[in-house]
């Protein structure tokens, strides 16, 4: 048992924004409970400076958390050419939903596109289920 193990990861703070994506979709069509779904559904998209300064790579595993809830996911490059660190996208689905909070403001419309979060790399741990949020 190494002196490592013990020690967490730094923090990095982010504003997620949800968005809709054309494949999710179509997999959703075919069974929510589709590993297809799923895959496509449990990633951050992440801007590539911060992926540097984080130190993690396409792929690897990421805690994100805020009061709202916890999740692990797989950590992607976003696709946009304009720099945006800070800001970090994520497919609408029970993923990013564990992460919006219940309050509406008196609006009755969850706050999907100004979620507040940290994210950290994930040592080990494999990316939340689906089972584990429903």
């Amino acid at each position: 048992m190494g002196f490592g193990q013990f020690l967490t990861e730094p923090e990095f703070k982010f504003i997620i924004v949800t968005h809709r994506d054309i494949f999710q979709n179509t997999a959703q069509e075919s069974s929510r409970f589709s590993e297809q779904y799923a895959e496509l559904s449990s990633v951050i998209r992440l801007d590539k400076d911060d992926m540097k300064k984080i130190g993690v790579k396409a792929g690897d595993s990421v805690i994100v958390k805020n009061a709202s809830g916890r999740v692990v996911l797989k950590a992607e490059s976003s696709v946009l050419e304009q720099p945006h660190p800070g800001t970090a996208f994520m497919i609408n689905g029970p993923w990013a939903n564990a992460l919006v909070a219940a309050d509406t403001g008196g609006t009755g419309v969850p706050a999907f596109k100004n979620i507040e979060a940290v994210l950290s790399r994930s040592k080990e741990e494999k990316v939340t289920s689906l089972d584990e949020l429903v």
